[in-house]
């Protein structure tokens, strides 16, 4: 018997001041059963840090030709195409030859240091790829946030980012492992 997607709703208010970005979205993420709340907390943040009004979900963790996130130009084309843990470099170039930006955000403590060390030689060739680390400790405390109806506030200033519910504060630093030329932000990484 297979098991259904669990289906979450989250408000979320986001304040980038990096960007001039200030709106609230009302989020549907539907969790496969296999994915944890890490996974699923990180394509909110993810989310968080890439808003646009024409950016959504992939359909998720069994679709192998579609991201975990991504913004369609009004033209068709994908302007950004974001995947998150440790993907397969061939998907990596795939998704760099398909959209004008590809970000792979890394929440994998030590195992992405494992990937990076395996596959860095083949993604530094890629300029339009950006990779950003997101600390364990963040993962875990976003983790800890996870309920099927949630309102959050997110702020980002100077790349610092404050994810806000209730009583409850999680800083979080993305640490740049590689940065597009294109990307705008954390375009300084080396």
């Amino acid at each position: 018997m297979a098991l259904n997607a669990t289906i979450y709703k989250i408000e979320l208010q986001i304040s980038d001041m990096d960007r001039n970005y200030y709106a609230t979205h009302a989020l549907t993420l539907a969790r496969h059963p296999s994915e944890t709340d890490e996974r699923m907390m990180i394509r909110v943040l993810a989310f968080a840090l890439y808003a646009d009004d024409r950016l959504e979900f992939g359909k998720g963790l069994s679709t192998d030709d579609e991201p975990d996130l991504w913004r369609r130009e009004m033209n068709g084309d994908i302007g950004l195409w974001i995947d998150l843990g440790h993907p397969d470099p061939a998907r990596v170039r795939k998704a760099c030859g398909r959209s004008r930006l590809v970000v792979l955000i890394n929440y994998g403590g030590r195992g992405g240091d494992i990937w990076w060390e395996k596959s860095a030689n083949e993604l530094r060739r890629s300029k339009n790829l950006t990779i950003l680390d997101i600390p364990v400790e963040a993962v875990d405390a976003l983790a800890a946030l996870a309920e099927r109806g949630l309102r959050l506030q997110c702020l980002i200033q100077d790349g610092h980012v404050q994810i806000l519910k209730d009583d409850t504060v999680i800083g979080i630093d993305p640490q740049p492992r590689l940065a597009a030329d294109l990307s705008g932000r954390w375009s300084n990484a080396g």
